[in-house]
């Protein structure tokens, strides 16, 4: 552990999906370990259910949906942590769960690249969960799933019940070849010693950088800035039609050209980047404020912004894209083209396959049994391979004499498990909610056949 006991430790868990981090946070949860947890959740999907699937916790959970955190969410996450502070005395760590389509790598460097974040967090570790029956067909399928591995402190082969013994070995061996310095420890469903897991003894950040040597280098959710000396006025920001219907960007007054104030406006642009955009149309005024906008564009030639500067002064556009992508130009009232004094690009770095998406299903009503079975075991045979993960709360048909029950379901390619039924309790909903992340997916096939095994609206 760190000698600075006055920081707050943090675990980083992740794994791809369905590999059982989910599992693992419920054991966690029910175990008496003495200590106060704070849950951080990030989903890959339309709708968030992961809170649902945690069967019963008195910690706070905090959840994150409609991006991954290690990206487009970042933002969401300092506001959480930040809201985190003001409670400090309600919790004793925070465990940060990610999806299973996340880069950890980027989550991680919210608590290097800061001086704020460091003196405030302690990365305890990041614990990977793999699945071993399915390792050798994302290892190969997925740059997500060996930067978990590569990342990781701790790595749990999880689903050795799944596979046999002797091919362990190999499996392990894989890793290894990712991973020389993390510990690997075998389980079946997650089930290990808690502090193994919440208190793992630091990040190691010598072994990230050898594996990444450009590690500390954050990501960030626009491509372009450009700083300029602006005088009081009103501009005129013309755009061509480009790449995106729209461009979102954000406008902030740089009061400093130190590299620190630097980097303190580039943080302050990622979080605003997290937020809804406005939507400005063509001809409206964007003012220098703590928001981004998003500039709608259409296909009916150049559009015209006008850009409100209150005082003389250094500002700095942030942009989504790089501007020559929408031929950017910024004029003064006069009609003098004005040029950044500096610009910088920035790289990505981080990209998902755009096949792979998520389909989120909420409707009401009760669940027949047999069908959906029959529904769901088709389903999986004909496209198991595509769906990566299948995961949902459901509201079946009563049994006789009983009220209708709460399902819990998990589902990993072709394999599909559900919890035991439990009653819902008196202050739920009863709604059924269902997340199918995967490849290629045909998002009217999924709600089609759901609402097929409906007995009632």
């Amino acid at each position: 552990m760190s000698e600075n006991t006055s920081r707050i430790p943090l675990t980083i868990l992740t794994g791809f999906l369905g590999s059982g981090k989910t599992t693992l946070l419920n054991r966690i949860l029910a175990e008496h370990h003495g200590q106060r947890i704070a849950i951080i959740e990030n989903e890959f999907g339309e709708i968030g259910i992961d809170s649902g699937l945690i069967l019963s916790s008195e910690e706070e959970i905090h959840e994150m949906n409609n991006g991954c955190i290690c990206c487009t969410v970042r933002g969401d996450l300092i506001r959480i942590l930040g809201r985190l502070l003001q409670r400090r005395d309600k919790f004793d760590r925070i465990i940060i769960e990610t999806t299973g389509l996340a880069d950890p790598a980027p989550v991680v460097q919210t608590f290097l690249a800061d001086d704020e974040m460091k003196a405030t967090y302690q990365v305890d570790g990041v614990v990977t969960v793999v699945d071993s029956r399915h390792l050798s067909l994302h290892i190969e399928d997925s740059d997500e799933c060996q930067e978990q591995i590569a990342f990781a402190d701790l790595i749990l082969l999880n689903k050795v019940d799944l596979v046999a013994e002797s091919d362990l070995p190999a499996l392990e061996g894989r890793i290894r070849a990712i991973n020389g310095a993390a510990r690997i420890l075998r389980t079946t469903q997650c089930n290990i010693p808690i502090q193994n897991v919440i208190d793992v003894g630091g990040f190691d950040l010598q072994r990230a950088l050898r594996t990444r040597p450009a590690f500390l280098d954050p990501e960030y959710p626009f491509e372009w800035s450009g700083s300029y000396a602006l005088p009081a006025g009103v501009h005129a920001l013309r755009l061509e039609e480009g790449p995106d219907p729209a461009l979102s960007i954000a406008i902030l007054a740089q009061t400093e050209l130190t590299n620190s104030e630097v980097l303190k406006l580039r943080e302050r642009a990622m979080i605003l980047f997290s937020d809804e955009p406005i939507a400005m149309a063509p001809g409206s005024t964007l003012i220098p404020s703590p928001c981004h906008f998003s500039l709608e564009l259409s296909k009916n030639g150049p559009k015209e912004f006008l850009l409100e500067i209150p005082a003389d002064g250094r500002y700095t556009l942030f942009l989504q894209h790089h501007p020559s992508e929408f031929q950017m130009q910024l004029h003064t009232s006069s009609g003098t083209t004005l040029e950044p004094e500096d610009s910088h690009e920035f790289n990505p770095g981080h990209e998902h396959d755009s096949t792979v998406s998520s389909v989120g299903i909420a409707v009401s009503g009760i669940v027949s049994r047999p069908i959906f079975n029959f529904w769901i075991s088709n389903l999986v045979r004909s496209r198991g391979a595509d769906l990566f993960r299948m995961k949902g709360v459901l509201n079946v048909e009563p049994t006789e004499g009983g009220s209708s029950s709460k399902v819990v379901f998990h589902g990993v390619h072709m394999i599909v498990e559900s919890l035991p039924e439990v009653d819902w309790l008196d202050h739920e909903e009863r709604t059924n909610q269902l997340v199918f992340i995967g490849r290629n997916l045909d998002r009217a096939e999924l709600n089609e056949g759901f609402r097929a095994c409906l007995t009632s609206a």
